[in-house]
């Protein structure tokens, strides 16, 4: 009997042996990345320190994610697509201000674009974002208050004016064209693609460009066709580590290692596979053929930063309300 109970009490005193688990709060159309990204940190976790982790993900619209960390949702990690839904956790104590600083790249492993998705064959021959503000094109497009993914969109249209050579004044008025052209406005990326593809609403699906592997996977490559526009944006996919729910839970360690290595060749390998853009120049020529140069503005060159474009244009009364209060 005393065998017994010493045998249970050593179990009890091996914390070590117990299985850590993470959460990680993504926007919407990370989840295939993520599927294959978390067993490969699994396994390398294990060989480096012999340590189990298991990961559980929480997918939503970017900005959505950020509210429920606020709300409540203890992610040890967030994986967002653009950096206000990370820097209103900073504003809310939840991170350092200076989170960009602590990984490379401005804590941005890897990026992506806006491309257009279009029904097979092209029907409607569209090539640019002057064609989707032709009468007749239905264009599908996420909410730009709830979806990072929309909000890419919105921006990339207005900077396609400006890139060209207009004013403010002209990108507010194709964008307002823009957006009389879009039939439903639903909450995240992955709602518009199931709007476009499985619903089949719409001519155009406006959206990141790992969005068109997983469609041509999930729905077969002979329904869609991809189209990349002359111009558009270039969508950082920032990182961080929630400062107040690892502190908390005990699992800083391994959620900084489970971010830092995202780096890795390995990371940016499988990021490629799923037409995000690695940061691994090497990686990224080596998939130039999914992956093609295309020419890219930044946010902070159209609208000074993602903070200022937030203000001005995604606010409560900014411009995409003005525009889009008659829908």
């Amino acid at each position: 009997m005393k065998k017994v109970i010493f045998a249970a009490l050593l179990l009890l005193s091996l914390p070590a042996l117990a299985e850590t688990t993470l959460l990680n709060a993504s926007y919407d159309v990370s989840r295939e990345f993520y599927k294959e990204y978390n067993p490969l940190f699994v396994k390398y976790w294990k060989n480096k320190t012999g340590e189990d982790v298991h990961i559980n993900q929480s997918h939503g619209g970017s900005s959505k994610q950020a509210r429920a960390v606020i709300d409540g949702l203890e992610a040890d990690v967030v994986t967002m697509n653009q950096s206000i839904d990370v820097d209103i956790l900073a504003e809310k104590q939840f991170i350092p201000a200076n989170w960009a600083t602590r990984l490379p790249n401005a804590s941005v492993p890897f990026t992506s674009t806006l491309v257009f998705l279009v029904h097979k064959g092209n029907p409607k021959k569209i090539t640019r974002w002057d064609d989707l503000v032709k009468p007749g094109v239905s264009v599908i497009i996420a909410n730009p208050k709830t979806s990072g993914n929309g909000r890419y969109a919105y921006l990339a249209a207005w900077g396609s004016v400006i890139k060209s050579g207009g004013k403010d004044a002209q990108a507010r008025e194709f964008v307002t064209k823009l957006f009389g052209n879009v039939p439903i406005l639903v909450s995240g990326g992955r709602d518009a693609t199931t709007t476009f593809v499985q619903r089949d609403i719409g001519d155009v699906l406006v959206t990141f460009e790992n969005e068109v592997g997983l469609i041509k996977q999930e729905y077969g490559s002979d329904k869609i066709d991809v189209v990349y526009p002359p111009i558009s944006i270039l969508a950082d996919l920032p990182v961080s580590v929630v400062d107040k729910v690892v502190d908390k839970k005990g699992t800083r360690k391994i959620a900084e290692a489970y971010l830092q290595y995202l780096y890795s060749p390995e990371a940016q390998e499988i990021a490629a596979k799923h037409e995000l853009r690695p940061r691994n120049s090497g990686i990224l020529e080596k998939y130039k053929s999914t992956l093609p140069p295309l020419k890219l503005f930044s946010v902070d060159e159209v609208f000074g930063s993602m903070k200022q474009a937030q203000n001005t244009h995604f606010k409560d009364g900014g411009y995409f309300d003005q525009i889009f209060k008659g829908k």
